[in-house]
């Protein structure tokens, strides 16, 4: 929202980059507590009443459970969420990873036949047109979804980080939609397949659906896969904190009370996410964070040439010898 608003400015397109702006920053703080934080309670607590039927009716007491865990985290700002989640992704990464490749190896002879149904389930002739449409759209909606790239939440916690070089950022940002989408997505939907359960004869979704794959093979990975899950929702929704935090005081001023009313918000929305069907928490979500992508991209042609400009000033530094490099 500040690149938009300031950015633009500088190219005499001061109403452009401020309504840009102030949109972004109100789709911000929508997505934050859709699919940064609803859709996070949500499938946390369905993976958890997955493995234990008899917490089913307990959502609201699992949300403000986990409303307090996160406010511990936020009310800290950005360095303790920094704290954490350098502690939690490695960890969350390793567990989900490693399940992954144990079920992959062990049906290792079926990794033809995976992605055979997948090409086919993308480009099967017979779908015809509205078939194909409708695949590439979902794929979109997932695709923003999980790994944000275009979105623009991302680059409000990378312009925390303390850099001499802003380009230097810019390309570790461009690891988290690899690692995300290519790596992490692609083992689920390799297990969910090899697994069969991508035919889904109960009807689960979402998280429910990955625990079932996983525990197919093995009975109690489900309960591994909960925590992996638990850690990923937790380290996303104190993230997801922060962009809206940045959004809230960019729309309503940088005082305490601004804030203090923004986390509580935030918090609420984590009991409500946690008894909420999963059908109506994805479709804000989905409406949130893509509509996101709307202002950044505009404002990202605009300024093309500037970042084209940037990296050209960054690879001659990088040639010349002005930047140390790290092996």
């Amino acid at each position: 929202m500040y690149y938009l608003r300031d950015g633009l400015a500088k190219k005499n397109l001061h109403l452009l980059g401020r309504i840009l702006a102030i949109l972004f920053a109100i789709l911000c703080v929508g997505g934050s507590v859709g699919g940064g934080n609803m859709f996070q309670a949500n499938q946390a607590f369905a993976a958890v009443k997955g493995v234990f039927p008899a917490l089913s009716n307990f959502g609201p007491v699992f949300g403000v459970l986990l409303a307090f865990l996160v406010g511990i985290v936020i009310v800290g700002g950005i360095k303790s969420i920094a704290k954490v989640t350098e502690k939690v992704v490695p960890i969350m990464a390793a567990i989900y990873v490693g399940a992954a490749i144990i079920i992959i190896g062990y049906h290792i002879t079926d990794i033809g036949f995976v992605i055979s149904e997948i090409i086919n389930g993308a480009f099967n002739p017979s779908a015809g047109l509205g078939g194909f449409v409708g695949v590439l759209i979902v794929g979109f909606k997932r695709a923003a979804f999980s790994n944000e790239a275009g979105v623009g939440s991302a680059s409000i916690a990378h312009s925390a980080a303390k850099t001499k070089e802003p380009v230097s950022e810019g390309m570790v940002a461009l690891l988290e939609p690899f690692i995300d989408t290519i790596v992490i997505c692609t083992m689920t939907a390799f297990v969910i397949i090899i697994t069969g359960s991508y035919e889904n004869t109960t009807g689960l979704g979402g998280s429910e659906l990955t625990s079932q794959a996983f525990g197919s093979v093995i009975s109690w990975f489900p309960y591994l896969l909960t925590i992996a899950i638990l850690l990923f929702a937790f380290s996303t929704m104190i993230s997801w904190s922060y962009y809206g935090l940045k959004s809230w005081t960019f729309l309503f001023g940088n005082s305490q009370a601004s804030e203090l009313a923004y986390k509580i918000m935030f918090m609420v929305f984590i009991v409500i996410g946690s008894s909420a069907s999963l059908g109506s928490v994805v479709d804000f979500s989905d409406m949130m964070i893509l509509a996101m992508a709307f202002p950044n991209i505009i404002g990202l042609i605009i300024l093309s040439g500037e970042v084209r400009a940037d990296l050209k000033i960054y690879f001659n530094k990088l040639k010349e010898g002005l930047i140390k490099k790290y092996k």
